[in-house]
């Protein structure tokens, strides 16, 4: 091809001049959508400091705003979005997808109060419902929202409403009324001055009874803890004195398995990340948000500095650099306990820390799966990761990540000074180890019961609950939480424990024991917990979003559609991205093949 020669003299022509560029530029600016006003700007750096800003802090600079004015203001969003150097819509989408923010426009109203209504299947059962339709009239105010709210971690303490951020238990539309009147709305303080040792409670009860019980229970502090001997075995680890391996082996030998739910174990989980690259991160769950789940918040704020010495422990063995703490947004007593009890580790350590940083939730319960929660600790919306690659290889940041339940964590000190045998020592029914039980329902004592694994439900009933309330004959039982399926009385000889229930079409899960009787129906059980799942579902992937909201609708006939509903069940197993979809067929499924009866 013969290309043209270049001329030797080329004349220079004026497109436009400096002036006529500035004002393209200048008028261009100004078509970039909303703009940040002054008085926005300078409210939002009140709050969260000057520039630059860690864009993984953006939920936490959401949390700031939303505190400071009860709502999301939309001018505040766009003076954000400016100040972080982030997109506006990639605020907005990250704000809009937790269900504890809520974005108003412009001049909208802001209620002064807003009083969240548990509507649990516990909740439900301790009438929840009569509670949040009393309410509105009782207080009779417009400057108070009153909204039902998903499980909120107090099932043994239902029916349970939130004033803002102050729980009320056992409420009755009475002492709600009481405690808007009275502005009772921060969760009050705990003292530190508890004594709680949790070996002695094996085979016991460690939730209190009674109406009376306090919000804030006394907690184990700091200088209490280390005075009876707390941190001294980390401390050994860190010197040198005690050998890592023979640590991870303890773990190994006890048979300790993850208690968030999975089941995991625990010393072949650090196993697999001790052996990955450096610089490696830790992750821990304490989202909570099953159903029926509150063993996590019992022990923590009861005894916050066990669960920070495993911790610290398992960060030595296995290597990592830094620790992020995700903790449910409802707990909002134990997260004041966990800034207050980290500090005061942080300001007089006993040896050189990692980095420990702790994080808010938002009331997202797809947060409780690891890799959402890995996205909503970097600042996203909280959505589940395609797998591989796991999170062990390529978890937050990018890092190698070794993920836990709290719970899991909070027995590892037990167990190394213990012995693994102390642990694997307890057990029924050919299965060994300990189960903290989270029990709810309509049992005499409910509460969290440290019981060995492999017991009965009956037994668990009988045993540890004082059996079933006056007037309430045992009908079914939600083993493992709302996704864990629902059994009839009838098979109340199934040892609880992992790999137990999987033959059944259930699961374990986190322990979560939901138990009803004669007088509720399992089919309106299981329409609770869809209805949650329907909530809940992130909406990444249709087969969850579509079929939960679907499922819901027909499963309020009076005779079910069973064929449709089994066809929905299918598709949500086999094409959901993660455990939500996958197993919110279970209540589905367990209607029709052990309570035919109630949807023929």
């Amino acid at each position: 091809m013969n290309h043209p020669k270049p001329s030797d003299a080329v004349e220079a022509v004026a497109l436009a001049t400096v002036n006529d560029l500035r004002e393209t530029i200048r008028r261009k600016s100004k078509l970039k959508g909303r703009q940040a006003d002054d008085a926005s700007i300078a409210e939002v750096r009140q709050l969260i400091g000057e520039a630059p800003h860690r864009r993984d802090l953006l939920i936490e600079n959401l949390h700031k705003l939303n505190d400071a004015y009860r709502a999301l203001h939309d001018r505040h969003l766009v003076a954000l979005a400016k100040e972080m150097n982030l997109p506006m819509a990639e605020v907005y989408e990250v704000a809009t997808f937790y269900h504890h923010f809520e974005v108003v426009r412009g001049d909208d109203p802001v209620a002064d109060i807003t009083v969240r209504v548990c509507d649990g299947l516990s909740c439900e059962l301790a009438g929840a419902k009569t509670l949040l339709s009393r309410l509105p009239t009782i207080l009779g105010n417009p400057k108070v929202k009153v909204i039902a709210a998903p499980c909120v971690g107090r099932c043994e303490q239902a029916p349970v409403a939130v004033v803002h951020q102050y729980p009320v238990l056992f409420a009755t539309a009475e002492t709600v009324a009481a405690a808007v009147a009275n502005k009772q709305l921060s969760h009050p303080l705990a003292s530190d001055s508890g004594n709680f040792e949790p070996a002695d409670l094996a085979e016991k009860g460690v939730s209190p009874q009674g109406i009376d019980q306090a919000v804030s229970p006394d907690y184990v502090g700091y200088e209490t803890y280390r005075a009876k001997g707390g941190y001294a075995l980390a401390a050994e680890l860190i010197s040198g004195k005690r050998d890592g391996e023979l640590i991870i082996k303890a773990m190994e030998d006890s048979g300790l398995r993850g208690l968030g739910g999975a089941g995991f174990p625990a010393g072949r989980k650090w196993r697999i990340v001790k052996d990955q690259p450096a610089p490696k991160l830790m992750a821990v769950n304490i989202d909570e948000g099953e159903p029926g789940t509150f063993k996590d918040r019992t022990y923590l704020e009861r005894d916050p500095h066990r669960f920070l010495e495993g911790l610290l422990i398992a960060a030595s063995v296995v290597g990592i650099d830094a620790c992020y703490i995700y903790l449910r947004d409802e707990y909002h007593g134990c997260r004041e306990l966990l800034e207050r009890e980290i500090a005061k580790l942080q300001a007089n350590p006993p040896f050189k820390l990692p980095l420990i940083e702790l994080r808010r939730g938002a009331g997202a319960y797809i947060c409780g799966e690891e890799s959402a929660m890995i996205e909503s600790i970097e600042g996203k919306r909280g959505e589940p990761r395609m797998r591989p690659p796991y999170i062990a290889q390529v978890g937050l940041f990018g890092r190698p990540t070794l993920e836990h339940n709290f719970e899991t964590l909070y027995w590892v000190r037990d167990i190394v000074q213990r012995g693994p045998q102390w642990f694997s020592s307890y057990g029924r029914h050919d299965r060994k180890g300990l189960r903290s039980f989270s029990v709810s329902g309509r049992v005499k004592l409910p509460g969290v019961k440290l019981a060995p694994a492999g017991i009965t439900i009956q037994e668990l009933i009988d045993e540890y609950c004082g059996g079933m309330q006056d007037g309430h004959r045992f009908y079914g039982y939600l083993p493992g939480g709302a996704s864990g399926g629902i059994l009839p009385a009838t098979m109340n000889t199934i040892p609880l424990d992992f790999d137990t229930l999987q033959p059944y079409g259930c699961f374990i899960g986190s322990a979560a024991v939901m138990v009803f009787s004669d007088k509720d129906k399992a089919r309106d059980a299981a329409l609770n917990v869809m209805h949650f799942f329907e909530h809940e579902s992130c909406g990444q992937c249709t087969p969850c979003r579509v079929g939960t909201s679907k499922a819901a609708e027909l499963m309020q006939a009076k005779s079910w559609d069973q064929v449709t509903l089994e066809d929905l069940a299918t598709v949500m197993v086999d094409a959901s991205i993660c455990g939500l979809g996958q197993a919110a067929p279970n209540p589905i499924r367990c209607i029709a093949k052990y309570f035919p009866e109630e949807v023929a």
